[in-house]
């Protein structure tokens, strides 16, 4: 079943659709409901398992949450759409033909994620046109109705498109098992990326939880008591101070970058950045207090006293994700810097009394995610039961497990020269499958073309100033051009694995949520999910539920190797830690 929930007007409207779009058994009018109405109308509808359909989350869910209304399932038309938009599975579609584009700039590594959702094909604008629905100005019942008809005739049509060019001759018309594995990867991303969502909005409502007492007393064991506003913390006027005399600069103020240069040169420090890596170069006694200066004033503006004035109200922390924020599917946050809690306060997260933080992730998960995409027998007989570096090691490396990692992050990142460029050889020649996978992917971002994820979630296309330089005649222009084109092939022999990965942990969050909802409806004590980062997850449950939550964050993960790769022999182990703060963790 599935509803859309649009608005109107007045608040809102929930009209019933057939899996093709269409408004569902012909029956009265969908009438307006009023923002104050709406949660009690959508709690009523619920105990029929929709699938509900929204033009974003964000829009509506926060919301109803706060109403005390928790929802199973939806489908996020602007994060499908997305999807479909650049999806190699569905590029012959007109979804995706009138989509407008986001393509990968030429200094670009990571472009910006948000895409405008296609127009519907000219033939559906009136299929679903219902003039009795007074519409609200943005997005009318008919417009989303009409955008969710056009993405599932793309998914629909997804088996029509093999490689880069539709099935022709005896294919045309009929799906191949090929098209109907793509058909149904792609369903299952379009229902993770949804579910992402959702979750992503419940961990906004929930929070993390956060000791703000403590994080005082680290901001004061670190920088000195609070200082008034606008005035350094006593640690770093000290160390600034210190600064000014070993540099002979009496007004240096080291936050500008340009005085601190400028400094730096006329004590002989020859330096073209500040970064920690140059610094440590030089033997000048100022260098010691200038990183220890740069290492507190990142987390005084970062973290200090005014961040957790803005962001840290009732004991939590409550950032705003951006799901498949980045291109390859990976989430970013909107403000507080949710992805980037440093080691620092990390004693701040904190559980509630009688609760307990379980910490879990996902161990090496892009380089198994490349052994499994690869297909790689040798390697996963390596990464068995054990640590994968150290089993690469020893199958070619001599038992060096710092160097089986250098080798391996270099395939996958691209780094061919230095350390990882002298180990590859030697990589390849024990792992032939999976550095041909990542260097095939290299190829293909160079000769601009694009790669896709495992369930379907393909990289931007190269702008057309990228593709004007591959056309390039002076030998100048050339170097220039093949530059740019390993730069690209970087960025697609990453965006593969990575993307894949970002696939893997979209399930797993979501087969979580799913069992920690069982739990709860079952009438159980149950975790909820607090924190997210890329291959990690952070459960607050009570303590005595801890085993249960552990069993169904390992079950989930089991659960999403077999829903992207099916029974691989290839292991993706979950590390876990018991802890009452975030510091112990790790």
């Amino acid at each position: 079943m599935y509803l859309l929930l649009a608005a109107h007007a007045d608040g809102a409207v929930i009209q019933e659709l057939t899996a093709a779009g269409a408004p569902g058994p012909a029956g009265p009018e969908p009438q307006p409901v009023s923002a104050a109405e709406l949660p009690g109308v959508v709690r009523e509808l619920e105990k029929r398992r929709p699938r509900w359909i929204w033009h974003r989350t964000q829009d509506w869910y926060p919301a109803l949450l706060a109403a005390g209304v928790e929802l199973e399932r939806c489908y996020d038309l602007t994060l499908c759409g997305a999807i479909l938009a650049h999806s190699e599975f569905t590029a012959h579609t007109a979804y995706a033909l009138a989509a407008e584009k986001v393509t990968q700039d030429d200094e670009l590594q990571q472009p910006p994620r948000a895409l405008q959702p296609p127009p519907p094909p000219a033939d559906q604008g009136s299929l679903f046109d219902d003039p009795g629905l007074r519409t609200a100005p943005r997005h009318s019942p008919g417009e989303l109705r009409a955008e969710y008809a056009a993405q599932q005739a793309a998914l629909g049509h997804a088996g029509a498109t093999a490689g880069t060019g539709a099935n022709t001759g005896a294919n045309a018309g009929r799906d191949t098992g090929a098209d109907v594995t793509r058909r149904q990867r792609l369903r299952l991303l379009l229902a993770a990326e949804s579910a992402g969502a959702m979750i992503a909005a419940e961990m906004q409502h929930t929070g993390v939880p956060w000791r703000e007492e403590l994080h005082e007393r680290i901001l004061s064991g670190y920088l000195g008591p609070r200082p008034p506003q606008g005035h350094r913390p006593a640690r770093l006027e000290a160390l600034a101070a210190e600064l000014r005399q070993l540099l002979q600069t009496p007004a240096l103020n080291p936050d500008s970058p340009q005085e601190l240069m400028r400094a730096l040169h006329r004590n002989g420090i020859e330096v073209k950045t500040t970064r920690q890596w140059e610094l440590k170069e030089s033997a000048h006694p100022a260098i010691e207090p200038l990183l220890a200066f740069k290492k507190l004033s990142r987390l005084h503006a970062a973290n200090g006293w005014a961040w957790l004035d803005a962001w840290v109200q009732d004991g939590r922390f409550r950032p705003e994700y951006v799901v498949g924020g980045v291109v390859s599917g990976r989430w970013a946050s909107r403000g507080g810097g949710a992805l980037q809690i440093p080691r620092q306060i990390r004693g701040a997260v904190h559980a509630d009394p009688g609760y307990k933080l379980i910490v879990a992730d996902a161990s090496q998960l892009e380089p198994r995610v490349l052994v499994a995409l690869a297909q790689d027998s040798r390697m996963a007989e390596a990464a068995r039961d054990k640590d994968l570096y150290a089993g690469i090691a020893a199958q070619g490396f001599g038992g060096d497990r710092a160097q089986a990692k250098v080798a391996l992050l270099g395939a996958i990142y691209g780094a061919t020269t230095g350390e990882s460029g002298r180990l590859l050889p030697q990589l390849a020649r024990t792992y032939p499958r999976a550095v041909g996978f990542v260097e095939q992917a290299a190829r293909q971002g160079e000769a601009g073309r694009t790669v896709t994820s495992r369930l379907g979630r393909s990289s931007p296309p190269p702008s057309d100033r990228w593709l004007k330089s591959q056309q390039s005649t002076t030998a100048e222009e050339q170097r220039r051009a093949e530059s740019l084109a390993r730069s690209r092939g970087r960025f697609t022999r990453n965006f593969v694995v990575q993307g894949s990965a970002a696939d893997w942990a979209a399930c797993w969050l979501a087969e979580l949520r799913r069992r920690l909802r069982a739990m709860r409806a079952d009438g159980a004590p149950a975790g909820e999910l607090v924190f997210f980062l890329h291959d990690e997850v952070m459960v607050h449950c009570p303590a005595v539920a801890v085993h249960d939550c552990i069993r169904a964050i390992e079950e989930a993960a089991a659960a999403a190797k077999e829903l992207l790769f099916g029974t691989i022999p290839v292991d993706f182990p979950v590390s876990v830690a018991v802890v009452d703060s975030y510091d112990e963790a790790k």
